[in-house]
């Protein structure tokens, strides 16, 4: 992803020596532009900054140095796939500035995270989550001759409950350059959701490096104090298997005490079970069983939706025919293939 820091071990914990200086260099940012420009080409508001690239990179840059950076204020929008949901899109500088950070960031706290977690990350995402939960639960059934029980559990309004203050008190365990910390305070506190000091939006690439950042602190209690062997983390969605029912009615009230205490975030009260593989869990858009998956019925739901608002076009299609592709839907995969035929010949007939 980028050079320019390097790795000691103080203590037990690996830290982030690097330097401001190298994170606002005209370098980092002229390779940041290049990460950003990815799919955004031909935006408007991209074209207009790029048109004088140079002069604003080195605007940008200057006021870092002098420390005179103020992040700008953000354009709200509203999505409704796969939910209703807020985003908030800050200015090609700030987004610059985003990725010029996440390039340094990434890389070093990364190598903090567990193996399973896996929103945000490179070579993880929910396909490697989907395996990785078939391959956990063939383990604890013994492969089909125990009953596997799973704890499922949501956060509730995550992003809009991230507390600026435990965040930043995160950060610090692992950055020390003062510098650093107050550029990141200032991108932090750019945002609040219902209260001061609360909340990061959508919209950014660095809410996606602090949001595991946050919860990393979560994933290390669940793996060195509860010491949990199955756990698989996506996001604030996350499951625990074992074949031990009583064990996971008693690390709950843990679970919900270290998020409240530590985190300031609570599970979503209508979103936590404890159930059975065979009675089927719902998980990452799947609902999964024994020995096979079935996509869920909301998202079932929502993909003829996208499909018919978008006339058959085929990078749709065949985005949600690989999300097919991940688990027991050949019939279903056939009924889109056949609707866009059908679509196809219709609109061949009007002509």
């Amino acid at each position: 992803m980028s050079g320019g820091g390097i790795f000691i071990v103080i203590m037990a914990r690996i830290q982030f020596i690097h330097t401001y200086q190298y994170i606002i260099s005209l370098e980092n940012l002229l390779l940041a532009w290049k990460d950003f420009l990815k799919g955004k080409k031909l935006r408007k508001d991209v074209l207009d900054f790029e048109r004088n690239l140079m002069a604003n990179i080195i605007e940008l840059h200057n006021e870092l140095s002098q420390k005179t950076y103020k992040h700008s204020d953000y354009y709200a929008f509203n999505i409704s796939d796969p939910k209703p949901r807020s985003i908030h899109k800050a200015r090609v500088r700030d987004r610059l500035l985003h990725h010029a950070l996440y390039r340094e960031l990434y890389p070093f706290f990364d190598k903090t995270f567990i193996a399973d977690s896996y929103s945000c990350r490179e070579r993880k995402g929910t396909h490697k989550a989907l395996q990785r939960f078939k391959m956990f639960s063939d383990t604890v059934s013994k492969n089909n001759t125990r009953t596997v029980w799973i704890l499922k559990c949501d956060i509730r309004k995550f992003f809009a409950s991230i507390d600026h203050s435990v965040l930043i008190g995160i950060i610090k365990k692992y950055i020390s350059d003062e510098d650093i910390l107050s550029l990141l305070s200032g991108i932090i506190g750019s945002f609040h959701s219902t209260r001061k000091e609360v909340g990061l939006p959508l919209g950014n690439l660095t809410s996606q490096i602090f949001v595991n950042i946050y919860m990393n602190e979560f994933d290390q209690f669940v793996k060195h104090k509860l010491k949990a062997q199955y756990y698989i983390r996506y996001a604030d969605d996350f499951v625990f298997l074992s074949e031990d029912k009583k064990w996971l009615e008693t690390i709950l009230p843990q679970v919900g005490s270290f998020l409240k205490e530590r985190l300031k975030l609570s599970l979503h009260p209508n979103k936590v079970f404890i159930k059975t593989l065979a009675s089927g869990v719902d998980f990452l858009g799947w609902v999964h069983f024994p020995d096979h998956r079935i996509v869920r019925t909301a998202t079932k739901r929502r993909m003829w939706k996208r499909i018919k608002e978008k006339e058959g076009k085929e990078e749709t299609v065949q985005s949600y025919l690989g999300l097919l592709s991940h688990g027991n839907a050949e019939r279903l995969a056939g009924q889109v293939v056949e609707y866009v035929k059908r679509s196809q010949t219709a609109d061949f007939n009007k002509e």
